[in-house]
């Protein structure tokens, strides 16, 4: 069920919000890196194709707007319409281990549509500088129609008794990058 709250901008950064929610572990293992190919720009997003070993991901990503975070619509061959949306920050360290760090109340809204309240999952992957949060989404298909159409996307974070921590994302290009992700990612089924 989705309710209308504004949403504000909040001067917390994303390391501070991270070193509120949770300490970084210390490093100590090497992540999986996938291949990279057929890396396409598409104004402020990307596609791409990501495969190792013959599992292969697609993604339309945003890296525009932050340094050190970025937002991805990703899908997977086999299964094109179980896609998820997916948020990174760029840590400090390598984390030394896979672990859910905390379940978030979380809200996104496209432009002036209404919000869309939900729960984000923090995680961590093992030798990985990455701090994930992943969402918990019950109408994607229509989150990725306003997508399309929309100018950007706003998300927020509830942090407990602290003012809530707000992103916003561009959605210039993000149109043709989906398009493009879920392309190859339903070719790649035919071919099969």
């Amino acid at each position: 069920m989705s309710a209308i709250h504004p949403l504000r901008s909040c001067s917390i950064t994303l390391a501070t919000m991270v070193a509120i929610t949770w300490m970084a572990a210390t490093p100590l293992a090497n992540a999986v890196t996938f291949n990279t190919d057929d890396m396409q720009s598409h104004e402020d997003w990307q596609s791409m194709t990501l495969s190792l070993d013959g599992e292969q991901h697609y993604r339309a990503v945003e890296a525009s707007s932050y340094s050190d975070a970025m937002l991805s619509l990703n899908a997977t061959a086999g299964i094109c319409d179980l896609p998820w949306l997916e948020m990174r920050v760029t840590l400090d360290q390598q984390q030394d281990e896979s672990r859910t760090v905390n379940l978030v109340p979380s809200r996104l809204r496209i432009d002036e549509q209404p919000v869309i309240d939900t729960m984000a999952e923090f995680i961590t992957e093992r030798g990985d500088d990455g701090f994930y949060a992943h969402f918990y989404l019950s109408d994607l298909t229509t989150l990725m129609a306003d997508m399309r159409q929309g100018e950007q996307l706003f998300l927020g974070f509830d942090q407990e008794d602290r003012e809530p921590w707000y992103m916003t994302f561009s959605l210039k290009g993000a149109d043709t990058a989906i398009n493009h992700m879920l392309g190859q990612c339903e070719g790649a089924g035919d071919s099969k």
